[in-house]
């Protein structure tokens, strides 16, 4: 099996503020460990695209997306303030055209049978924005980019996203609302940033709220019994995975209890069902928030 590791340096350069807990240092966190666990020599390396402006406006509005370039700061001004949380400063353009970029160049590569699934290791995140806001530490959306991206130029009629970052992903819903070629499988503690905490409609979204302290088990039987029966039914032509491992019981910002051997059962249980169907049976990864025991903040 071929991976590629999609990532660019100018990610590492979206500095917020002292503390803030998007980091340049959590990516770094992913390259130690890979290279401590002797796996970096066996993926296949690229540097991540600036995406085209007129592909972000698969999954934005042109509004939305010409007020981040008009209110990008320039060299020497200071950071731009969106929300509380979500800042620009002098490259987090660039870096959030290439965090969306690899997703776009991912899905060539697995498209065109160069490789058999993609880890971008990118940021900012993108799973809270919207199509018409940036919120929550994120900009663009970029797994929703790379799969409408997907859907239009690979003609695909279903894609599935399953997302189980510790947050919930409102963007990621509110941008394929009205797209039934698109399902959503998430899991998140709740109550917790965004607040929000919608039913399910079933063969599109599933959502599985997780109390607070909830262990590897109850996070388990959520996607056992809520996600896989889905995920089934709708036979997904490709998968994408908006990864955030800020539910491990070691990560400070929230109260869930995951940990590593619960991230590797959920990928098995994923790549089964991507395996099951051939007609595109590959799994391609998208990271929004990568957090390790080495970098909580």
């Amino acid at each position: 099996m071929k991976t590629a590791y999609i990532t660019h340096p100018d990610c590492l350069k979206h500095e917020i503020i002292g503390g803030h807990p998007e980091d340049p240092q959590r990516r770094l966190a992913i390259q130690d460990q890979l290279q401590s666990k002797q796996l970096w020599d066996f993926l296949k390396h690229f540097e991540s695209p600036i995406i085209e402006k007129q592909a972000l406006l698969y999954a934005h509005s042109q509004q939305y997306i010409d007020s981040l370039f008009n209110n990008a700061p320039k060299a020497g001004e200071s950071l731009y303030s969106i929300d509380s949380d979500t800042f620009m400063n002098q490259y987090t353009l660039d870096a959030a055209l290439r965090a969306a970029g690899a997703g776009t160049m991912a899905v060539d590569l697995v498209m065109e049978k160069q490789i058999d699934n993609a880890f971008c290791a990118v940021r900012p995140p993108g799973h809270h924005a919207e199509k018409n806001q940036a919120m929550g530490f994120c900009f663009i959306n970029n797994i929703a980019v790379a799969a409408y991206y997907a859907l239009e130029k690979y003609n695909l009629d279903r894609i599935a996203i399953v997302d189980f970052d510790v947050h919930f992903g409102n963007g990621t819903e509110n941008i394929f609302k009205n797209d039934p070629r698109v399902m959503v499988c998430s899991s998140y503690q709740h109550p917790l940033y965004p607040f929000t905490n919608p039913d399910s409609t079933f063969g599109r979204f599933i959502n599985s709220p997780l109390k607070i302290v909830s262990d590897g088990s109850e996070f388990r039987k959520a996607v056992q019994e809520q996600w896989l029966p889905e995920l089934e039914a709708f036979k997904p032509q490709l998968i994408f995975v908006s990864a955030g491992f800020d539910a491990h019981w070691e990560d400070e910002i929230a109260q869930l209890q995951l940990d590593e051997t619960d991230y590797a059962w959920v990928t098995r249980k994923i790549t089964h069902i991507a395996n099951k169907y051939p007609a595109r049976h590959y799994l391609l990864f998208g990271f929004r928030d990568v957090r390790v025991p080495e970098c909580k903040k």
